[in-house]
């Protein structure tokens, strides 16, 4: 459940309002001649000026509202029942106008419908259905030579029920407009907005502990620099300072140093051509 000391959206202009008036209450009681114009004229001087008050209230609107959670609880409780009286109420026209409407439908008194809105309803009906059949009659009868004696006065009474049925129509909607402006009149008087003596009274009892009580107290607060911040954002941090150097340094890594292997020396070996001499000569 909704605490009392958390303000409705509905609410916030009443807040605001209080919020105003202590504003024009505290700024003139500052000024030095004690019967200043307005807030702007006790702006010169002061640590905080009207613009900035009203924010700092509008940031702590929970914790102002909190020394009059009480009334403001009252006063939530009585409006709800109010509302919940109106919607009852409208509920109660709006079945009425249903059982009005319908044929042979009892209202909430046992009695039936009445005359007049069976007669509302049935009269264009019937109506306009009497003069499409005999109007399309009449004119058939017409086409054909010689022409029927009955076929004129068909037509005349076609005619006079189309006449009835534009009456009857204008005069439904003559009614429902009537009928529309009374209802609208009367949501309008019972409307959520417009408040009995009870809740007229239960939201000045709220509005007067607000500012006795909550307002004035933060706005003095806040000038003397005591005033508890509302909720903020916030305050940006330094970065983290990075991971402390633990003695540890990454290792180096390099291609091994082994002795290049030698390749062995090869020499061409030492060939001669064999020494051949003449036939005299004989080898070896």
């Amino acid at each position: 459940m909704t605490s009392a000391s958390h303000l409705l959206n509905e609410d916030r202009q009443d807040f605001e309002h209080v919020l105003d008036e202590a504003l024009r209450v505290i700024l003139e009681g500052l000024e030095p001649d004690g019967n200043g114009s307005g807030p702007a004229s006790g702006d010169v001087g002061l640590p905080l000026n009207a613009e900035q008050l009203r924010t700092l209230a509008l940031a702590a609107t929970e914790q102002i509202n909190a020394p009059a959670a009480a009334e403001y609880a009252a006063y939530l409780a009585l409006r709800g029942e109010t509302r919940e009286a109106v919607r009852e109420a409208a509920r109660a026209r709006d079945n009425r106008a249903f059982g009005y409407a319908a044929m042979g439908v009892a209202d909430r008194r046992g009695s039936g419908a009445g005359i007049i809105p069976v007669l509302a309803v049935l009269t264009p009906l019937l109506a306009g259905a009497a003069a499409v059949i005999f109007l399309l009659i009449g004119y058939a009868m017409s086409a054909v030579a010689p022409e029927p004696a009955i076929a004129s006065p068909l037509r005349t009474a076609g005619w006079f029920f189309a006449a009835v049925t534009a009456a009857s129509i204008l005069a439904g909607a003559i009614g429902l407009l009537l009928t529309a402006l009374r209802d609208g009149s009367r949501a309008i008087h019972d409307g959520p907005d417009s408040l009995s003596p009870e809740v007229t009274r239960a939201r000045t009892a709220w509005r007067e502990a607000l500012l006795s009580l909550g307002m004035l107290p933060f706005l003095e607060d806040a000038l003397n620099g005591t005033a508890a911040p509302g909720p903020q954002a916030p305050a940006p941090t330094a970065p983290a300072p990075k991971m402390p150097h633990l003695g540890y340094s990454r290792p180096a890594f390099s291609s091994p140093q082994e002795p290049r292997p030698t390749t062995p020396h090869f020499s061409s070996p030492d060939y001669s051509s064999p020494d051949w001499g003449g036939p005299e000569h004989a080898p070896e």
